[in-house]
């Protein structure tokens, strides 16, 4: 009896556990009776259903993250960029999500990835690399939601936002884009360097002609400053002279004298009565 009784217990508590199921305020619950719903479950709180009869299915009712694989898409320009995306969304039917998907996420996130993948590329095909990178991302994301809403209106999901992470240039057209801004660099430290050369000739001519004129006053101010000093030599020596007009003749003549004969192997051939001895031959006048 004591079995019988532990048997009857343990069914019970079996048939009453099978019985019970809790939703919690991150879910929501379908009942299904053989395969078919019956009840829509949100309110959070422990519920009743008939064991062996009906059967729950439970989803997450917050926001669902779709962390796109990167995608390779061609530009207006034809050129190839590898985008990195993701996608916000989360259930807002739950019936249409379980009748359209099974309630299979994973189901869910390989439709929304072509669908995304679809968008992205007819917005990319439209514009170019710089409208991409630049000013039209969240154009781009507010076409690809508006065109995804209609294709997933049937699947009883709504998506909350679409962005893109990060847009890379395939190898191919990095090198050339690269190339390309070597080229403009290139181009623009030869202007640099051009006008650096004409700014350094200006600077240098202008330079060459004020050294130019320098000299030239210099010059002119060293002649004149000679000029008044052989001025002023030939004054001091005209007023000796006429002190001593005898001495000075003499002083002259040593003069002469020490220049002429400075040298040993100097030879002179003169009249001896010429004035140049006169001061040896007091007879010449």
């Amino acid at each position: 009896m004591q079995k019988i009784g532990l048997l009857i217990i343990s069914v019970l508590f079996l048939v009453l556990s099978s019985a019970l199921y809790t939703v919690n305020e991150i879910q929501t619950v379908i009942k299904l009776r053989l395969g078919e719903i019956v009840t829509i479950e949100e309110s959070p709180g422990l519920k009743f259903k008939m064991p062996f009869v009906n059967n729950i299915v439970k989803f997450d009712n917050r926001i669902q993250t779709l962390d796109a694989p990167a995608e390779r898409f061609l530009t207006g320009e034809k050129k190839n960029v590898i985008v990195d995306s993701y996608v916000k969304w989360r259930i807002i039917d739950a019936e249409k999500f379980y009748k359209s998907t099974g309630g299979n996420i994973a189901r869910t996130n390989n439709r929304l990835t072509q669908i995304i993948k679809t968008g992205l590329k007819s917005e990319f095909s439209k514009r170019t690399i710089a409208d991409v990178v630049s000013g039209e991302r969240s154009e781009i994301m507010s076409n690809i939601v508006r065109l995804a809403k209609e294709d997933i209106a049937q699947f009883g999901i709504e998506i909350i936002d679409v962005r893109i992470k990060r847009i890379d240039l395939s190898q191919e057209v990095s090198n050339s884009v690269y190339r390309r801004m070597q080229a403009e660099r290139q181009r623009v430290a030869k202007e640099f360097r051009s006008k650096g050369a004409e700014e350094a000739e200006i600077i240098r001519a202008a330079a060459d002609k004020e050294r130019t004129i320098i000299l030239a006053n210099a010059y002119r101010d060293s002649e004149k400053i000679r000029g008044e000093g052989d001025a002023v030599g030939a004054n001091n020596y005209a007023q000796a002279y006429n002190k001593n007009a005898d001495f000075y003749a003499f002083y002259r003549a040593l003069e002469s004298y020490k220049k002429s004969f400075s040298n040993q192997n100097n030879i002179l051939v003169l009249n001896p009565n010429t004035k140049f001895f006169r001061h040896f031959n007091p007879q010449i006048k």
